[in-house]
């Protein structure tokens, strides 16, 4: 019994925590206020014109790296998840490492593999393609010239385990 109540007193507590979190608001909220609530992001780059750009991956068996974008004077513009087809559709043979990254976040170091023999580094995301499955996203770059070469999708093999995304 005194189990329970601590357990549902736990419970009530996170819920009005999380209830309190200031929640992010486009036009509004700052750099500040997005570290404050997401934490120090794994990337950050700015654009010419004072935009600024923070990528949060939530791997390495998460299904999205989210990116954060703010406005030249510091206010959130929009947050979006990037590890969709759409994003991926936009990676070209040609593209160099940090245009990828400026697509997709980085990528997980654990599963970037160099292949000795075809002098080629292949970048990999975890994702949750259209039809809801777990996914790997990969890219392969001309280890040399650091370009993109091609791209390659695949689901995750999964044997009799569901692979479904829970969302």
């Amino acid at each position: 019994m005194r189990r329970n109540f601590w357990t549902i007193l736990f419970s009530i507590l996170l819920l009005v925590a999380c209830a309190g979190a200031p929640a992010l608001r486009s036009g509004e909220s700052g750099v500040d206020d997005v570290q404050r609530e997401m934490g120090a992001p794994a990337l950050r780059w700015q654009d010419a014109d004072g935009s600024t750009h923070l990528a949060y991956p939530h791997g390495p068996m998460g299904l999205k790296t989210l990116l954060v974008h703010l406005d030249p004077a510091g206010r959130l513009r929009n947050i979006e998840n990037v590890l969709d087809e759409e994003h991926f559709a936009a990676v070209k043979p040609g593209m160099g490492k940090e245009q990828v990254q400026h697509l997709l976040g980085p990528p997980q170091p654990q599963w970037t593999v160099y292949f000795k023999a075809r002098d080629e580094l292949a970048w990999e995301w975890r994702y949750c393609d259209a039809w809801n499955v777990a996914a790997r996203f990969n890219v392969l770059f001309d280890a040399t010239q650091g370009t993109v070469r091609s791209t390659l999708s695949v689901r995750e093999n999964c044997g009799k385990i569901d692979c479904r995304c829970a969302h």
